[in-house]
């Protein structure tokens, strides 16, 4: 069956990369969730996509000297002050607060949501049959030179999280690199087609799973792929018949800020 990842948990129905969106991916039947993950300025790590604050928090209320500057120039407590969950309810980004389908008395509680740290997600995937897919993203200044890779192995070390539940992906493969030859027993993912006017770039199929953007993929991509053996993942595909074109070819899995979506289609593909 196709797996259905969660983009930074269901992120249409709360606040991306929060443990509600994360809680909601696993409410929905989501296989696994999709998070990326950085540090703060004094080393702890969490989950944040942006290089800024702006956009998803209300650091210019809180921080308003420091509004612009990159996340991993604040410390893993002033991160957790701020409101990383009102943005969502007054933007409504995927326009599902106006289509009815989150509940108003839930949507409350997100003024309460906080950015997590890494160790939120692990706590929460232990006792869970779940697959948690971790982006390594490129961090901001004074932070560039952290070592995400390795530091992310030790926290699932600590956490005594099985390896067949985590995936490290990350356009940077070098820290893909770092992680096979650390800990061959962690699957890892290529991403690729990050500049969707470039197209996906494979390279020399090295990788065993390919991430690749659903935005600048066809057919032939894909079979080329497996006829390299290789598996390919597709993200973000968040319209129902993309979804049932790209099962049609064989992909392995999608990721989606729609699980809710998506995991009906790809059970029904397997009947």
């Amino acid at each position: 069956m196709v797996l259905t990842i969660a983009h930074r948990g269901a992120r249409s129905l709360a606040p991306e990369n929060t443990m509600a969106a994360i809680k909601k991916a696993w409410e929905a039947g989501a296989d696994g969730v999709e998070v990326d993950v950085g540090v703060s300025g004094d080393g702890v790590l969490l989950l944040m996509h942006d290089p800024t604050l702006t956009r998803t928090t209300d650091v210019a209320a809180r921080f308003p000297d420091r509004q612009d500057h990159p996340f991993t120039t604040f410390s893993m407590g002033e991160l957790q002050s701020l409101d990383a969950g009102s943005w969502f309810i007054d933007t409504d980004p995927f326009g599902q607060l106006a289509a009815g389908a989150i509940n108003r008395d839930e949507a409350e509680t997100f003024h309460r949501c906080t950015i997590p740290t890494l160790s939120e997600l692990l706590d929460f995937i232990t006792d869970k049959a779940w697959l948690i897919n971790c982006e390594l993203k490129s961090m901001p200044p004074p932070m560039e030179t952290f070592p995400l890779a390795e530091a992310v192995l030790d926290a699932i070390d600590r956490h005594k999280v099985a390896p067949a539940k985590v995936v490290i992906s990350s356009f940077d493969h070098r820290q893909l690199d770092i992680v096979s030859d650390r800990r061959p027993d962690i699957e890892i993912q290529a991403l690729i087609g990050g500049d969707p006017a470039a197209g996906n770039n494979w390279g020399d199929y090295r990788y065993r799973t390919y991430n690749a953007n659903g935005d600048c993929i066809d057919r032939a991509q894909i079979t080329r792929a497996h006829d390299k053996r290789c598996a390919v993942n597709l993200y973000t595909v968040n319209e129902t018949e993309a979804m049932r074109r790209y099962i049609d070819w064989g992909v392995a899995g999608l990721i989606t800020d729609f699980p809710q979506l998506l995991k009906p289609i790809a059970l029904s593909a397997t009947r």
